[in-house]
């Protein structure tokens, strides 16, 4: 129960499979990370992955007020009809898992957002493409040193730049983690997505957040604002709004 008295919203928190990972403790250590972003707003998160069982992922999706995607590996490429040219350490049964999240999420028009391989997943999912490799935004791996931090800019008049600049709609420049080596350029964002972030790269400008054109609560960014050592204390309000979006009923958002 929330704070006003309502239920808190179920947010599914789609993650890696911890024990799965080359180190269990750590990559249990970054799922919660998620979970904890979503119960400082609120929301009830409900973390599943690839090897949960079908019952309980099945009452899940059922009982899903918002989704979040997490991140973690790569997409296989085939999801969006590539071939692999870059890309590493696939994981086609959260591929999956997600993909059927995603479907759930969009028939009944629940909030989603993504971060990291969720905001490429969204991207994915929606039809666009994926750079499979990018130099110079990985970094080091969290838990091994300092972050990687490079600037975005957040572009005016978009509904991210008023949520994270609630008295300057018209954006600015945030510096942000970075940890990823796949990115999505302006050629790959999907039919139906706009590029809300963007930053500087070898490659060109790449986009580093994204949102549905159509004013759903579709929300991608290309950083990990759940770590919140290395991430402007602003994207507290993203988590705050994304839990407060799964309140209402589908009409309303």
């Amino acid at each position: 129960m929330h704070a006003s008295g309502h239920p808190a919203p179920n947010i599914v928190v789609t993650v890696a499979e911890a024990a799965r990972r080359s180190d269990p403790a750590l990559a249990a250590r970054k799922n919660e990370l998620y979970a904890a972003a979503v119960t400082r707003h609120g929301g009830r998160p409900i973390v599943v992955h690839a090897a949960t069982p079908a019952v309980d992922r099945t009452a899940a999706f059922a009982t899903m007020d918002g989704l979040l995607l997490a991140g973690g590996a790569d997409l296989d490429p085939a999801r969006y009809g590539h071939p692999t040219r870059g890309s590493v350490s696939v994981d086609p049964d959260r591929d999956a898992l997600e993909a059927a999240a995603w479907d759930v999420a969009q028939e009944r028009r629940l909030p989603v957002l993504g971060i990291c391989r969720g905001f490429q997943a969204i991207n994915a999912f929606s039809g666009g493409t994926i750079v499979q490799h990018l130099d110079g935004h990985s970094g080091s791996a969290f838990g091994t040193g300092a972050p990687l931090v490079h600037a975005i800019r957040v572009a005016p008049g978009t509904r991210l730049a008023r949520i994270l600049f609630p008295t300057n709609a018209g954006g600015g420049v945030l510096r942000v983690n970075s940890y990823h080596h796949q990115a999505i350029r302006p050629g790959d964002l999907a039919p139906g997505l706009l590029a809300s972030a963007w930053a500087s790269s070898a490659a060109g400008d790449i986009v580093e957040g994204l949102e549905a054109a159509d004013g759903r609560f579709v929300f991608g960014v290309q950083c990990h604002p759940e770590r919140t050592d290395s991430t402007p204390a602003t994207f507290e309000r993203l988590f705050g709004v994304f839990v407060d979006a799964t309140r209402g009923p589908a009409d309303r958002r």
